[in-house]
């Protein structure tokens, strides 16, 4: 299974932080240049995205960061492997990712996007769902609730063509398109599963402050559209909720905590 580092051209510090790390580890990988969004042309930047959508206009900085993974999807759909595992250049590993990143052998069959990060604090709550599978000492779950972040994900030759040919404008963040349920059009057919514990999350102190949050504060809405916009997301945010507690009080799902290991 080949393993992709995303990394901007201009944060050699990154790459130089990351390549330490996967070599320390023995895992082999290959750069796949991002896409800037300080440098693409505004017209080629906007192009495959919605004037809109279920968060509101997309950030400069969140369309060069999907626009990035549109691109290597196209790019593991052409290629040779069943699998390949895609890395975002500010995550810390552990010393366990080598059992998961260096073989794909462990995926179920029918398993065709899996999660092995926690995305934010160690706090964070989700809910997974029925299978719950032994896999080298871990749980492997199907995600069932909100859980973003695109820090590091494994992903089928087959899952990379259909997400790279889906129709129509994109109108979510990557990590959103993904992993939540509450607004992507394609995560039922995703059905992304969990890794438990997880073997990796984003860090500052890996890659530093991202680019993506400084394009966001410059296109954060003002005054009455910042309010139409907090509605919106709360909608989408609770309207699954409901359905949730229904599957968790009738023992179909449980609401965990995710380790790192």
């Amino acid at each position: 299974m080949r393993t992709f580092l995303v990394n901007l051209a201009r944060r050699p510090d990154r790459l130089a932080a990351m390549t330490a790390q996967l070599e320390r580890l023995g895992i082999g990988f290959e750069r796949f240049d991002a896409v800037d969004a300080h440098s693409t042309p505004r017209e080629v930047l906007d192009a495959p995205f919605a004037a809109g959508g279920p968060l509101g206009p997309l950030s400069p900085g969140d369309k060069g960061c999907t626009l990035s993974h549109l691109h290597l999807w196209r790019r593991i759909a052409e290629g040779p492997d069943a699998f390949a595992a895609v890395l975002e250049d500010d995550i810390l590993l552990s010393d366990s990712a080598p059992e998961f990143l260096l073989s794909s052998e462990w995926i179920p069959q029918g398993v065709g996007l899996v999660k092995p990060e926690r995305y934010g604090d160690e706090n964070q709550l989700i809910v997974i769902g029925k299978p719950r599978l032994s896999v080298k000492g871990r749980v492997l779950a199907p995600l069932l609730s909100r859980h973003t972040g695109t820090g590091g994900y494994i992903i089928s030759r087959e899952t990379a063509a259909r997400l790279a040919g889906q129709p129509g404008k994109i109108a979510l963040p990557v990590d959103h398109l993904m992993f939540n349920p509450n607004n992507s059009p394609v995560f039922h057919w995703l059905k992304p599963w969990q890794l438990l514990p997880a073997i990796l999350d984003q860090r500052e102190e890996v890659g530093g402050a991202t680019d993506i949050n400084r394009t966001r504060q410059a296109t954060r809405p003002r005054g009455l559209a910042l309010v139409k916009r907090q509605l919106r997301r709360n909608y989408y945010d609770l309207r699954l909720v409901p359905r949730q507690v229904a599957q968790v009080l009738f023992g179909q799902a449980r609401v965990v905590k995710i380790p790192i290991v």
